[in-house]
């Protein structure tokens, strides 16, 4: 779907002008993202996408770089990535989430990121008030993203009963990889089953992995232009 006409559409729902306001009719964002140097005007980019992460990314309160390792994560920014289950593009997001937000076309980027950010910060509120540390509840947040909330809650409940900590993502994430056996999916502290729980423990992984890389190429690219501005004769 064109830009144009999903703004048509959007008109009529009441998130429109928060999206719209946000990505579009902001000059300060729209500023910063043409001055940034890995913003895709500049040519050293990421990705086709950095600047609708970077927007969606100062909507969390994250390092766009983080966000920008959870969609290559997804779909490695192919925008019309599908999964098995059903998840669809940039940030593999389920139909019926987003038709929570109000998205109709999750091929579009800019729905689609919207829908993915919206349902990060839905999950940001249902551990902020139980873990209070940013970094390990970054982790449960992640998880969550990628396996749901009650696999998660699950997981918590069974480290609980075994005397873990319940916000420690090192304990709870043992009790989500248990998950895929018979003794720990039927506990009766158990309320949604069965869980591959190898999977959301290597996609945090994996996202934090991609989000060290991606700091480190932008430090060493600094690094990189500040040694140029010094031996450049005419600076």
């Amino acid at each position: 779907m064109a830009l144009n006409d999903w703004i048509l559409r959007m008109r009529k729902t009441t998130d429109y002008y928060v999206i719209y306001d946000k990505y579009f009719r902001s000059s300060k964002s729209a500023l910063r993202r043409s001055r940034s140097k890995y913003s895709s005007i500049r040519g050293n980019a990421i990705s086709p996408y950095d600047s609708l992460i970077q927007d969606a990314a100062d909507e969390l309160g994250w390092d766009w770089l983080l966000l920008a390792a959870q969609v290559f994560r997804e779909s490695k920014f192919d925008e019309n990535s599908e999964s098995w289950a059903g998840a669809i593009g940039l940030m593999q997001v389920m139909p019926r989430t987003g038709r929570e937000y109000g998205v109709t076309d999750l091929y579009d980027p800019v729905q689609n990121i919207y829908a993915g950010m919206k349902h990060i910060m839905w999950l940001q509120r249902q551990w902020e008030k139980k873990i209070s540390d940013e970094d390990e509840r970054l982790k449960f947040v992640l998880a969550s993203y990628n396996v749901g909330l009650g696999h998660l809650q699950d997981a918590v409940r069974l480290t609980e009963k075994y005397g873990g900590n319940p916000k420690s993502w090192q304990d709870v994430s043992q009790f989500l990889l248990k998950k895929s056996r018979s003794k720990y999916f039927n506990d009766p502290v158990v309320q949604y089953g069965y869980c591959r729980g190898s999977e959301p423990v290597e996609y945090v992984d994996r996202i934090l992995d991609i989000y060290q890389n991606y700091k480190e190429i932008l430090q060493s690219e600094e690094e990189t232009e500040t040694a140029d501005g010094q031996n450049d004769p005419s600076s």
